[in-house]
């Protein structure tokens, strides 16, 4: 027996309820998005935290991050089938519980190899959670507003990740790591609950089949190409036999992917959608401008504030929410402007505000930027990542057909999970070869003699032995040259976003009247 109201009788216009009822229903699937999407940069707080406890280094820990991002990404393809066999309320609420179930696994934890285990157990959760609240918050609201629908579940995809770091550092700091987990429990059981009873039922449901090679394949693919970006920065990248193996797995699994789809009679993916120019548009700028650069900053802009600016982890974390608190503001009104001007041209804005910052804002940041002015440089950027998520997904929603909204959610997570690794594995790399450039800089314009004659004097000053006044000197100008890198990959991550214009101008070069500009 299933408990919920029943649909309006019209199965077809599922927006037409009351204020109140979209209100309710509204809220109870926004709260299970804004807790799944928080929970992966709050872990990112407390993963350093892990070694003790879990007794490992930091290269294992950094899988329960890897192991989450993975299963969420391979969750992500079987959505489409889940939701056409059993509706969007059933599997919500079945990967709220699973979530709730993990998080408690997580938090019980005592050795690594239970904790990646309860986590690649969330990533399928979160995967499940995600694509269903997309769908269902997307349907609740007539073709009118469909812009200020996503502005609302903007809230969870952009704003939740940013409150992140200041979340998971006030519950490490005040209540220990195990928290960080355990808060998701009984969240998550009062939304079951309130699923079952409030959220109405699915109505439309079809018999859908899965290309089960084709799912191989592509898993097989996506595991190879997200463990390489993962690993590829602690391995040197492509010195390592390892990362290579990996590339070659994932190249050959995205191939025999194409093949099973070409002689498929049911293919996993529907292409035709890429036909679609809007649509094909609007994919490509989710995953140049997302998640190649703004994933960066996300990346990015917690450690400037911890090991540049010197904050204990909480303290960083209020720096970012400054940010995160404008991307809350404006994503609500970017729907009401997609609405109301449209979503090309509210993305044109958006994207003109977001590459502004990234290349003449954010590369001021360094060790010298006050943290008022810090902060006042990030509003901005806030500004333009709240105005961005929810134009792009009406863009997107509106360009492809009403029955395949499933399928270009999924695609929508998917690009925005691998593009994210590819932000991240290049901010990275980034980081690490402009902070190596600086510090080999450093040493080759330095008069030698007078580095010795300061050096002794610090040495009789401060009484210390010549090692030691050697050792400080060598870690003052590793930090130096970390603090000058930082501007180097802030502004190479603005690149990215410059390229991403590209496809922002397409939308309003190719032909045709596109749905992303209706108005209501």
């Amino acid at each position: 027996m299933e408990w919920g109201p029943a649909l309006p009788s019209n199965e077809n216009r599922p927006w037409e309820i009351g204020p109140r009822e979209r209100a309710l229903f509204t809220f109870i699937v926004m709260v299970g998005a804004f807790m799944a999407i928080l929970d992966t940069t709050v872990v990112d707080v407390i993963v350093p935290k892990l070694t003790g406890p879990l007794a490992t280094d930091m290269y294992g820990v950094q899988w329960i991050i890897t192991s989450y991002m993975i299963a969420a990404a391979i969750g992500l393809l079987v959505c489409e089938y889940l939701i056409k066999n059993f509706g969007s309320k059933r599997v919500y609420l079945a990967g709220v519980a699973l979530f709730s179930l993990a998080s408690l696994a997580c938090g019980l934890s005592h050795s690594l190899e239970q904790i990646i285990a309860a986590r690649i157990l969330q990533g399928l959760a979160e995967a499940l959670i995600m694509v269903t609240s997309h769908v269902m918050v997307f349907s609740y609201f007539p073709p009118e507003k469909k812009g200020l629908a996503m502005g609302i579940f903007a809230l969870g995809v952009s704003f939740a990740p940013a409150l992140g770091p200041t979340v998971g550092g006030y519950l490490s700091e005040y209540y220990g790591w195990r928290m960080v987990f355990f808060i998701n429990v009984p969240i998550g059981l009062l939304l079951v609950v309130a699923g079952l009873f409030y959220l109405p039922k699915d109505r439309h449901l079809e018999r859908a089949t899965l290309n089960f090679l084709s799912l191989f394949f592509l898993s097989l693919a996506t595991i190879a190409l997200l463990i390489m970006l993962s690993k590829g920065q602690q391995l040197g990248w492509f010195d390592s036999t390892l990362i290579g193996m990996l590339l070659y797995v994932s190249v050959v699994g995205y191939l025999l992917y194409i093949l099973s789809e070409l002689h498929a009679k049911v293919r996993l993916i529907d292409f035709s959608l890429f036909r679609r120019s809007d649509f094909t548009n609007g994919i490509l700028i989710y995953f140049i401008i997302l998640g190649f650069s703004m994933y960066q900053y996300f990346y990015l802009l917690p450690i400037y504030y911890e090991h540049i600016k010197g904050l204990p982890t909480l303290d960083a974390g209020i720096a970012v929410f400054a940010f995160a608190l404008f991307i809350g503001i404006f994503s609500p009104i970017a729907g009401i402007l997609s609405d109301r001007i449209g979503a090309k041209v509210t993305i044109a804005i958006a994207s003109l505000i977001y590459v502004s910052t990234a290349l003449f804002l954010l590369p001021r940041l360094n060790y010298y930027t006050p943290l008022a002015q810090a902060i006042l440089l990030t509003i901005p950027f806030g500004i333009g990542m709240g105005m961005f998520f929810a134009p792009v997904t009406v863009l997107i929603l509106q360009s492809a057909p009403e029955h395949k909204s499933e399928l270009a959610i999924v695609l929508m997570d998917y690009v925005r999970f691998v593009g994210g690794s590819f932000g991240t594995a290049l901010a990275t790399n980034n980081m690490e070869y402009f902070k190596n450039f600086h510090f080999d800089r450093m040493v080759e314009i330095q008069n030698r003699e007078y580095v010795e004659l300061f050096l002794r004097q610090f040495q009789e000053f401060l009484g210390l032995s010549w090692e030691v006044v050697q050792e400080l000197f060598r870690r003052y100008e590793l930090f130096m040259s970390y603090n000058y890198g930082f501007s180097n990959t802030f502004i190479h991550a603005g690149y990215w976003a410059l390229f991403g214009l590209v496809f922002v101008v397409a939308l309003f070069v190719a032909g045709g009247k596109s749905a992303g500009n209706r108005r209501g």
